[in-house]
This record gives C-alpha cells, structure tokens and sequence, in this order.
C-alpha cells in the first residue's frame, strides 16, 4: 500500500531540535521528494500537486486579511489563499502553507527559539524557503540558467512564479550573488493558534 505523502514528508524529520541549515536542507529534501512522489519532473509546478493532496482543501476569497492560513477542520486540513493577490503569489503562499501542515505535528520540538529568531520566525522562514524549493527546484533553475534563459521575466514565466521568487532562488542557488530579501515575516501569514480560517471567515462576513 501507497502511503500518503504527507507521511513520506513527516518521517524524513528527526524529532529534535533542529539547526536553521538542518531545516533548510530537510525542506528541500522534502520538496524533491513530493516532486518525485508526483512524477513532475519539468516546470511549471501544478497547483494540483497539493490541492490533490488526501486530507487537504484549498479555498480562494476575497477580502482576506493574509496571503494565507491553515486550520484544521472537520478532519480535513482546510488552507485559505488571498484571491485578491497575484497568481504567483497565490501559489507560493499555498506551497508555503503545506510544509505548515507538514511540521504541524512537531513544529515547537524541531525549530525550538533561537538567540535571533524566535520559533514562529523559524518556521517562516523554513516555510518559504520550502515553497521556493518546490515551485523552483535547484536542478530546474540551473539547467534553465545553463541553457541560455539568464533573465527574471523568462524564467518566472517558465516556473509560473514572481520576479521575486526567481531573484531569490537565483540566490540561494549560487548563480548570482544578491542577497534574498526574507518573506517570512510575522503578519503575512495566519499561523495555527491564532485566529482560524472560520473565525476570519465569519469575521469578514459580519
């Protein structure tokens, strides 16, 4: 029997406190890993890579206070994305919103707080790094590069992502040299604890 991904995903984690590089490295690992999983092995990432996911419902509205949230609902893991924000953001908010629900369970115990980082502020930081790893693979991008495509615009319209994402994934992969600027700050995200896609839900609609 199959199991599911997100259990793949789950068990390539040691349960202990985690360095910020082991993080990063764990979440490219599991970003390769759901690709192979998948079978995609050429850009652009499908949206139904996750939205197909066992357990997982993805809901667009607008208004919406955040890029994205995730709450656990009725046995289903239900994650809201801000429809009044670009597409490419849309997807890089949802692949962000996933490895939240991959490092649920175990989230306080793997990314305890840090001198200059506290463990929320871990965790997005982990959480974009993994959306760019799976919307950009290193491999993608670097065959991309090598083979003559060596300009944002193309190759954002190549992996269906932003400007951004492409600048910071040419980065961190070594093929230019400019300083990523962190997208994992506090307020862009609803994180679980705090108030839950439902509660936001009713908010908006009083």
């Amino acid at each position: 029997m199959t199991r599911p991904a997100l259990t793949v995903l789950r068990d390539l984690v040691p349960i202990r406190p985690l360095s910020q590089l082991e993080a990063l490295r764990i979440a490219e690992l599991q970003a390769d890993q759901l690709l192979n999983l998948s079978g995609i092995k050429a850009p652009a990432v499908p949206d139904s890579l996750i939205e197909s996911q066992p357990k997982i419902e993805v809901r667009r509205m607008r208004p919406w206070p955040v890029s994205g949230a995730t709450d656990w609902a009725k046995s289903t893991w239900v994650i809201v994305l801000n429809a009044g924000e670009p597409y490419v953001r849309q997807r890089f908010s949802l692949a962000h919103e996933f490895k939240h629900i991959v490092d649920h369970r175990v989230v306080s115990v793997i990314y305890p707080d840090l001198p200059r980082l506290s463990s929320q502020q871990r965790a997005e930081i982990i959480c974009d790094y993994f959306a760019g790893c799976l919307l950009v693979p290193k491999k993608w991008l670097r065959e991309a590069w090598t083979s003559g495509m060596q300009n944002e615009p193309d190759l954002a319209r190549l992996f269906n992502v932003s400007r951004e994402a492409i600048r910071t994934r040419l980065s961190q992969t070594g093929l230019t040299t400019q300083t990523p600027r962190c997208r994992g700050l506090p307020g862009r995200y609803q994180r679980l604890g705090a108030a839950t896609p439902s509660q936001l839900i009713l908010e908006i609609a009083v």
